[in-house]
């Protein structure tokens, strides 16, 4: 044969038996390690029936996951939401995949990924550290009651997210997001922007994918924000409705955790394994017959129709291009069978400066509490000794003051009249003369407002510049609030959010829900580095 003709037979025969020898390309993604992008935008549904089916193993999951983390989080973009990575999660995944080998697959959140907020106690080779150096060394000696009711149900808590130090209650002017420990988060979505927090690490781990779903903790606006800015859903539940056992404090009166996922359906699964009453946090004793372990059976694609839904126009007006945002959503309302009503809150609420004194009081009481329990890990034993700390370390006092601990320092007990007075106020003013008040007058299911602005650009010398909100109200009350993605501001995310009275949350779940599935506004982020 000639010379070409024989090189083209054997380059033929080759390609032959490639074809036929060579390993084809992996239909199932979870096989093809090189690839971590098929876990992108995955429900909790999806994973679980995949467990089912025997398409994924909880340990292929997990370990794809872990890797995102170190790719996203850590090399590059570097979003720096993740504090700790659990050193035991594929050990903990294996142990799963061998109870469902044995048929004992269960729990709603088998097998789920979830990164919690690093202000709940989790006890493993994790520390908590409410990203304050003070704490970098704090290993409890027990499970908050959120991390132990995850476990429970299945989830493999795979990290620890960075938040606002303190969970932002320190300086006055701050940098959402930045924490003494963990450094400052980034945005996913463009990364010189903003997280808000003080859930910053949560909302950004969810929505660029480093977990399915996340936990943070609220005050007033930290999960709704960083959700809002983050472009995820997050519910602030009624105080009470979860354990705040195991949690850094900020407010006995307002602090909740709360479930944080790129869908409606996730957040709420999250929401249903996190209830219960727990005899060491007296708030959700009053949860009893009012909580749930299962909230979507609202999941409701017809959850609009004949809910009343009231909006307050003092809480739009600070973006002409959220204004646009939210008149298209109203009309999206209103087209799917809901009637929506403005109202007016009574004029004189004064409840902001109360709700301040209150938290300067809690704040105090509860972190001697929580440094009591934990003094083996921690360097300081009080508040008192913590405001020393810091003054003589090199990280902490780098950007922002400490002049929110120095305030709450100064505060005496929670006998005192000013406290007792401020509370009254507060309580008085957000729910009988508030909420409950206007709710009942307009007959309403729910009350909207744009839950804020689109993400500023981050800044280290002046702090964050919030433009507009509307979390303050429904916190201080204690009432609940859903925040969903509601449209784009050029690349970034902005939220609407749902509120109502206490225990609530199904009527929300309800009009969430069916918003969210007529809409279809979540877009995963990319990444940009600058707009």
């Amino acid at each position: 044969m000639r010379p070409k003709f024989t090189r083209f037979l054997i380059l033929f025969i080759s390609l032959v038996l490639c074809l036929i020898t060579c390993k084809a390309p992996v239909n199932n993604k979870a096989e093809n390690r090189n690839d971590n992008n098929w876990i992108e935008e995955m429900t909790i549904s999806q994973l679980q029936q995949g467990y089912k089916d025997g398409k994924y193993k909880v340990k292929d999951v997990v370990k794809v996951y872990l890797d995102r983390i170190i790719e996203i989080d850590k090399n590059g973009p570097i979003l720096n939401s993740i504090i700790e990575i659990n050193p035991d999660a594929l050990l903990i995944a294996e142990e799963l995949d061998r109870e469902a080998a044995d048929g004992k697959q269960k729990g709603p959140l088998f097998g789920v990924p979830v990164i919690l907020k690093d202000n709940i106690d989790t006890h493993d080779k994790m520390p908590t550290t409410a990203g304050a150096t003070v704490l970098k060394n704090s290993f409890p000696d027990a499970d908050s009651f959120v991390a132990r009711k995850l476990r429970e149900a299945g989830a493999v808590i795979i990290a620890k997210s960075n938040l606002s130090e303190w969970a932002n209650f320190r300086a006055k002017m701050s940098s959402s997001g930045w924490s003494g420990v963990g450094g400052q988060t980034r945005n996913p979505y463009v990364l010189d922007r903003n997280p808000c927090g003080s859930s910053s690490g949560s909302g950004a781990a969810v929505s660029a994918n480093l977990c399915m779903v996340a936990i943070g903790t609220e005050t007033n606006g930290s999960i709704v924000c960083p959700s809002n800015n983050n472009g995820i859903v997050g519910i602030k539940p009624t105080v009470g409705l979860i354990s705040r056992t195991g949690i850094v404090p900020i407010s006995f009166t307002q602090d909740t955790p709360g479930p944080m996922g790129r869908t409606v359906e996730d957040a709420a699964i999250a929401l249903g394994a996190l209830t219960g009453i727990d005899s060491s946090d007296s708030k959700t004793l009053a949860s009893k017959g009012k909580y749930l372990t299962d909230y979507t059976k609202f999941l409701k694609k017809d959850g609009l129709n004949g809910k009343r839904i009231g909006l307050q126009k003092k809480d739009m007006g600070f973006s002409d291009k959220v204004d646009t945002l939210m008149n298209k959503t109203i009309a999206y309302l209103k087209s799917h069978g809901a009637e929506v009503v403005e109202i007016e809150f009574p004029k004189g609420l004064n409840y902001e400066d109360a709700s301040y004194q209150v938290l300067l009081y809690e704040f105090k009481d509860g972190m001697n509490k929580y440094f009591a329990g934990h003094v083996s890990g921690s360097r300081a034993k009080n508040i008192k000794e913590l405001i020393e700390f810091n003054k003589s370390d090199s990280i902490e006092l780098r950007y922002f003051d400490q002049n929110i601990l120095e305030q709450a320092e100064k505060k005496g007990d929670l006998n005192s009249p000013e406290y007792r007075k401020a509370l009254a106020e507060m309580t008085k003013a957000t729910r009988e003369e508030g909420i409950d008040k206007v709710m009942n007058k307009y007959r309403l299911d729910a009350i909207m407002a744009p839950t804020g602005s689109p993400a500023w650009k981050t800044d280290l010398l002046l702090g964050d510049h919030f433009v507009g909100g509307s979390s303050s109200l429904a916190a201080i009350a204690g009432y609940p609030a859903i925040t969903v993605p509601m449209g784009f501001v050029d690349d970034l995310p902005v939220g609407v959010t749902f509120y109502s009275k206490a225990w609530n949350e199904p009527i929300l779940l309800e009009i969430a829900y069916s918003y969210e599935q007529g809409t279809k506004h979540r877009k995963a982020p990319k990444f940009r580095t600058t707009d």
